[in-house]
């Protein structure tokens, strides 16, 4: 087990998204300081991770809530 000591560099956690799709998109932030956009299913995992950035895409539980998306976030069958 790692000790965490006050000159241990804090990693700040990926960045979680509420989504009300199951298939999302992600650039990261887009344009020149992001990633190739990949396009990812949750399944029945009811969540996703995007393999450059690791951001999480969890499903929202309400979906009767208007969102605003995230930069560089793309969710349903169209991509946004």
């Amino acid at each position: 087990m790692r000790t965490v000591t006050a000159s241990t560099p804090m990693v700040e956690p990926p960045e979680v998204i509420k989504v009300n799709s199951h298939r999302v998109a992600c650039d990261g932030v887009g344009g020149a300081l992001g990633h190739p956009r990949v396009y990812m299913e949750m399944g029945a995992d009811h969540f996703v991770e995007c393999p450059y950035c690791d951001r999480k895409f969890v499903l929202a539980h309400d979906h009767g809530e208007s969102e605003e998306l995230a930069p560089g976030v793309y969710e349903g069958p169209a991509g946004h």
